[in-house]
């Protein structure tokens, strides 16, 4: 199995939190004009894809460049409930999504939330088009290459659904699947697709998925034997679909971190300052309790 680079946490904590996939299809822009979440809606403003000013940031934290004068582009996929997703109105909303907001406050800046699939969102952050990605990312030694992370704000785990009645009751019972189900673009899809020297599955008994509920579809449907994806998102789908249950062994657990333009560290030093007063003032934990319920 891959080797996943452990970061050093801003402050001492753990949560579970979801490394994010999939393609919604499109690109959306929503601006968040405060750090509690509650002014997210849709503006049809500028797009990280756009050709926007950068702007050079003058604050506490230093000096850094943002692809937009007074703004901060955050790069998601928003479709990974509770850390990002879309509301009724057409806005933003999610761990992640008041995080960031969280975040650009403290840098005296908006955040504007661009909704596009999951590599793209990572592509966006590299080539300079969002400031940051911000998805429930896996820091890992092939992203490392080409992005750059802030200090790890969580610890995520994988896990693996499967129906009550199926032979699968281990993780190591995997091996005996015909097809496991995973999302694209994900870790989960990047262990199982793995050969099994490297402790995966081979491509050919993997299946990926635009999103995590299409495949736990398919797996209600009969045409995988699993799905591996991320433990709080399972929960959501365990609990919406009868007949499937999570099991008890974590397959994998990794750290998630912000992505930013390699090199960025200006901008980078900033983000962790920030992340690092967010967690010693408690604002951190009171947005994740106020998606995920403790037990």
């Amino acid at each position: 199995m891959k080797k996943f680079l452990a970061l050093v946490m801003a402050a001492a904590m753990t949560l579970s939190l979801a490394a994010c996939g999939g393609n919604n299809g499109g690109n959306n822009s929503s601006s968040v004009g405060n750090a509690g979440g509650s002014n997210i809606g849709t503006t049809g403003g500028s797009n990280a894809g756009g050709s926007s000013a950068s702007g050079s940031q003058s604050n506490p934290y230093g000096e850094f460049t943002t692809v937009e004068t007074g703004k901060l582009h955050m790069s998601t996929n928003a479709a990974f409930p509770p850390y990002e997703m879309t509301t009724d109105a057409g806005g933003f909303e999610g761990i992640d999504v008041e995080v960031a907001a969280a975040i650009a406050d403290k840098l005296g800046l908006d955040l504007v939330v661009d909704d596009m699939g999951f590599d793209a969102a990572l592509t966006a952050a590299q080539t300079g088009q969002s400031d940051i990605a911000m998805a429930g990312i896996t820091v890992n030694e092939d992203r490392l290459k080409v992005m750059d992370f802030s200090d790890s704000y969580a610890t995520g785990v994988q896990v693996v659904i499967v129906k009550e009645d199926s032979p699968i009751q281990s993780i190591e019972d995997l091996s005996n699947a015909e097809m496991i189900g995973t999302q694209k673009a994900t870790t989960g899809y990047f262990y199982c697709s793995d050969t099994p020297e490297n402790g995966g599955y081979g491509e050919d008994h993997v299946t990926a998925y635009d999103t995590g509920a299409l495949a736990v579809m398919a797996l209600v449907n009969g045409q995988v034997d699993a799905v591996v994806i991320d433990n709080e998102p399972a929960k959501s789908y365990v609990a919406a679909n009868e007949g499937l249950k999570i099991l008890d062994t974590e397959f994998a657990v990794e750290d998630y971190a912000i992505g930013v333009a390699k090199g960025n560290s200006a901008l980078l030093n900033a983000i962790n300052i920030a992340m690092s007063e967010l967690m010693a003032e408690g604002t951190f934990q009171d947005i994740v309790d106020k998606y995920i319920t403790a037990g």
